[in-house]
């Protein structure tokens, strides 16, 4: 098997065996910011933020949660990690956001970040200041074992069925869940172009 054809294979496997019910537990708590008229946070580092950016747009535009990256505004983000540290560029934002428990945040993230590993430590600390206002926390996650996936109160997990490809599948399948989201017709308000 070439590896396109193995990497297809996967996709497809990871297709029929994703908790759809986890989806569906999602797709209910986004629909209850909105109607709390909470605010959603999507966070990420790396390939995550650029889907965090885009997911922000769908989220905004398809199903009028009002919805936010941090990494959006790179001179922010730049200037807090300067003054602040990486590891609370997210927190500080979050403050200064005055997050709430009418608020969620969502993390796109392959791992879901480790103290113990020093990775992705702006995630949990973003988190613990989160959980600290009782905002209701989601993740899309590649593993079950980090720290979103402890403290979430819905996380969804790609299965992780190969761990050579862990991250492309885990990043591929964020874009592929949170369209799922916001086409759900429990979440889209608005119709797409085409």
């Amino acid at each position: 098997m070439t590896h396109v054809e193995h990497y297809f294979h996967l996709v497809s496997e990871i297709s029929q065996i994703i908790n759809f019910e986890t989806i569906e537990k999602m797709a209910a708590a986004l629909k209850a910011v909105r109607e709390r008229q909470g605010r959603l946070f999507i966070l990420g580092v790396g390939g995550s933020a650029a889907n965090a950016s885009h997911a922000v747009n769908d989220f905004r535009k398809l199903c009028n949660i009002e919805t936010y990256a941090p990494t959006d505004n790179v001179s922010e983000l730049t200037a807090r990690t300067n003054d602040d540290g990486w590891n609370q560029v997210f927190s500080s934002w979050l403050k200064t956001s005055r997050v709430n428990s009418k608020d969620a945040i969502l993390v796109f993230s392959v791992g879901g970040g480790s103290l113990e590993k020093n990775v992705s430590v702006n995630l949990i600390k973003a988190l613990d200041t989160a959980k600290q206002e009782s905002a209701t926390i989601l993740g899309i996650l590649g593993k079950d074992g980090g720290y979103t996936a402890q403290v979430a109160d819905i996380s969804i997990v790609v299965p992780p069925i190969d761990s050579s490809l862990i991250t492309p599948l885990s990043e591929a399948y964020q874009g592929v869940i949170w369209h799922c989201l916001v086409s759900h017709p429990e979440l889209q308000v608005n119709s797409t172009k085409w």
